[in-house]
């Protein structure tokens, strides 16, 4: 019987492309030792762990918030929480402070200046990597314009995203009364977002006047727009120069997000989770990738830019799918999005990434519209994988009791968590056959505060596990593991 991913990846899978990626980023490092910086100080983890792994991905410094482990341990780790002993809100935002003077201490030791790949560049990434390093991220300045939440309804027309894929909206510099809002926008409830750069954070949905309160706290300028009954979704896209003087844009399959999950931690609009392995309808999912393509065509265009960009949307009860944010920068998702590339014998979009910030040649993908068309199909189908943030939801400090760290884990008949075996790739853990990878758990001697990531979930299903039954519901498969989770920690001093 053929699988779903021999019909639709044959044509990646004569296994040279995982040969190729790995010299062509050794020609792009040119001898630079690698160095990650990153909440995960295993960033890059599903690329040289796993199947089809490209050990040149492997960094030789992780700088990051938390702990690494074994087999996705870099070449030498520098990570906060072992100085500090503590996960909190804080130290999550805080990081980089924490550990800058160990890091720089570790980076003179490198015998070359070294690459150092981040989410997205900036004054306090620089200074930390010093002189005749080189910063291979999205430049600060044009992030901050592709990411404003204030300028996105004209960013879309601008790259020709459609009408039907844009939600309505007014931009503002201050904030009238809550019914001529109403009155611009056409709904009863109204988003209001301050300018800044995409995500959660500085978002307020306002229905009555103490939300309006609220929203007028937000700096402005302010992007006002109708409120959509919608479950979030995102997709991740990756342009590359096709040195002709344009880009060719590979646009992964797209995925249901989910927010404001309380038995996981999550508060109102943080997000929970990602979730591959649902089934999409296909006239949503061809709408996003074509969105993400126009967007990709349109960055390079005006701003020369190229790269890891993910586009965030509302897919509606009636199949609709409205375009909400643009994040132009390697976020966390494409961690676990890798393992879709992976599945048809790519290797992840984040090499990729790496060498079209180095300037370097990508010669292992493909036709960008045989690739985003295999996508598509991947996307009306079961199966694929997803992952899951769990944090602690509760009051007071907990310590994580003794037992074996990151890996593959089952629940027993009494729901407790048994370790299985070490592994670092979500697609080393089949849900369907009850297993699933913690990533990231602390150990049992860090003291995590309230809010405090705990671990993330990950896993493969062919479609029969769900990790979330809605868009700000876990599903019991979820529950149960978060639970047990929570049944490790015992409250302890802070």
């Amino acid at each position: 019987m053929t699988s779903r991913d021999e019909r639709g990846g044959a044509a990646y899978r004569d296994g040279a492309a995982v040969d190729v990626a790995h010299a062509e980023l050794l020609a792009a490092l040119a001898g630079r030792p690698l160095v990650t910086v990153d909440r995960y100080s295993t960033a890059l983890r599903t690329g040289y762990t796993g199947p089809a792994p490209v050990e040149s991905l492997r960094p030789a410094l992780g700088i990051g918030c938390y702990s690494a482990w074994d087999p996705a341990l870099p070449g030498m780790v520098v990570a906060a929480e072992d100085r500090t002993r503590t996960r909190s809100v804080a130290e999550r935002h805080g990081w980089l402070r924490r550990v800058r003077h160990d890091a720089a201490r570790h980076l003179v030791k490198l015998d070359r200046p070294p690459v150092i790949a981040s989410r997205c560049a900036g004054a306090r990434l620089s200074e930390l990597a010093g002189p005749g390093a080189t910063v291979a991220a999205i430049g600060e300045g044009v992030r901050a314009t592709i990411e404003a939440r204030h300028l996105l309804d004209d960013l879309l027309r601008a790259a020709g995203v459609p009408a039907v894929a844009r939600i309505r909206c007014v931009p503002a510099e201050r904030l009238p009364g809550l019914a001529e809002l109403r009155r611009a926008v056409g709904t009863e409830r109204v988003v209001v977002q301050a300018g800044g750069l995409a995500g959660g954070r500085g978002t307020v949905i306002v229905s009555g006047d103490a939300d309006m309160y609220r929203a007028a706290r937000l700096l402005g300028p302010y992007r006002v727009s109708g409120f959509v009954d919608g479950w979030p979704c995102a997709v991740t896209a990756l342009s590359v120069p096709d040195g002709e003087g344009g880009v060719s844009v590979y646009v992964d399959r797209p995925s249901h997000g989910a927010t404001g999950v309380p038995e996981l931690g999550a508060g109102p609009l943080c997000p929970a989770g990602r979730d591959w392995s649902r089934p999409w309808p296909v006239p949503a999912a061809a709408l996003l990738i074509e969105c993400a393509e126009r967007i990709g065509i349109w960055g390079w265009r005006r701003y020369g830019v190229a790269g890891l960009f993910s586009v965030h949307a509302l897919l509606t009860p009636g199949e609709r799918i409205l375009v909400s944010a643009i994040k132009w920068r390697h976020d966390e998702s494409a961690e676990v999005s890798a393992v879709n590339q992976q599945a048809v014998g790519v290797p992840p979009f984040t090499l990729a990434h790496l060498v079209v910030m180095l300037r370097g040649r990508v010669g292992w993908l493909a036709d960008p519209q045989e690739f985003n068309q295999l996508s598509l199909l991947r996307a009306t189908e079961r199966g694929g994988p997803f992952a899951v943030r769990v944090r602690h939801r509760h009051e007071s400090p907990v310590r994580v009791a003794a037992g074996r760290g990151p890996g593959v884990y089952r629940l027993d008949r009494e729901d407790r968590l048994r370790w299985a075996r070490p592994a670092a790739n979500p697609a080393d853990a089949h849900a369907d056959q009850g297993e699933f990878l913690l990533a990231d758990l602390p150990g049992p001697d860090v003291v995590c505060h309230p809010g405090a990531d705990l671990a993330t979930i990950e896993a493969v299903t062919d479609g029969a596990t769900q990790p979330f039954h809605g868009p700000a519901s876990a599903s019991p498969f979820t529950r149960r593991i978060a639970a047990a989770i929570e049944d490790l920690c015992h409250p302890c001093d802070p």
